[in-house]
């Protein structure tokens, strides 16, 4: 099965999604982080890098409640310029 290339937008987004997380963390461990979201270490790590930019949604969703996020704010400050979600 061959993957779709990411576009440079999708490239972006899942680089403003890794920065995001990475803040949110702040001074906890990646590996306290990863393992209160039911994750590995390296799969965050590959997120907060952008090494993997289109992460699942279960995923991201357990990293947004472990750290205390919401998915309409990140939803809002990772999408495109374009096509930004209003503030409510």
């Amino acid at each position: 099965m061959v993957r779709t290339p990411l576009t440079p937008e999708e490239r972006e987004r899942g680089e403003r999604l890794g920065g995001l997380l990475r803040e949110a963390r702040g001074d906890r461990s990646m590996v306290e982080v990863a393992a209160a979201a039911g994750l590995s270490a390296e799969t965050l790590r590959k997120i907060e890098t952008g090494r993997a930019p289109t992460p699942a949604f279960f995923t991201v969703a357990a990293l947004a409640a472990v750290l205390g996020l919401s998915m309409d704010d990140l939803v809002a400050r990772c999408a495109p310029v374009s096509m930004s979600v209003p503030a409510a």
